[in-house]
This record gives C-alpha cells, structure tokens and sequence, in this order.
C-alpha cells in the first residue's frame, strides 16, 4: 500500500449522486451513481491523471460497493470500470443485477 492510499478518504456524495475518494483535499476521482429502486447504477468512473496508478480506482469502488451492501441495495455495473472490477471481485456478485436494455434505456433518460 503506498502512502497515498493510506491518506485518501472515500465518501458519498448525495448532492452530487456520486462516490469521491480525496488526497490531501483534493478529489482524485469519483464514481457516478443513479439510484433506481433498490439499484444502485454506477454509471462513470474516472481517476483525475495526477493519481492514475496508485489503485484509488479499485479502492474507490470497493468502498461504494461496500456502501452499496450496507445500505440493502443491490448495484447495476453500467460503467466498464465497474463491470471489470466486478469480474475481478467475485465477492460482491450476490449484490449485482445485470445490465439490462431497460437500465441502459433509463439511465439514458436519467442523463438526458
């Protein structure tokens, strides 16, 4: 682990609808969210350049996966960083619905 995971804080953002992981105050990268029903749709995520190859991608949504857990919901893997994680992630496969014409339809929608 290097010193720049042990300095950065995951949290949500309701306001926003999105997850950020922050580095010394600043926002290093977030992960975007629609709720729909009991789903949680991660839909985007991006790490700022600055922080690219120190792993606060994968930190970041295993926390908001975690959250996700926590708060009863289930999560739609919409964003390919997401899906990947899951694939590697075996561990929160029982949470995950799978993206369906209808999720992408409506997150579409939810956009604009």
């Amino acid at each position: 682990m290097t010193g720049t995971e042990t300095a950065a804080t995951v949290r949500r953002v309701d306001d926003e609808q999105l997850y950020e992981i922050v580095v010394d105050g600043e926002r290093a990268g977030l992960t975007a969210y629609r709720d729909h029903g009991d789903q949680r749709v991660f839909y985007h995520t991006e790490t700022a350049e600055a922080y690219a190859g120190q792993g606060l991608a994968g930190r970041l949504v295993r926390e908001a996966l975690t959250d996700v857990r926590a708060a009863g919901k289930r999560f739609v893997p919409v964003c390919p960083y997401v899906k990947k994680f899951l694939a590697k992630h075996e561990e929160f496969a029982d949470i995950a619905d799978p993206v369906t014409p209808e999720i992408l339809h409506w997150i579409r929608e939810q956009l604009g």
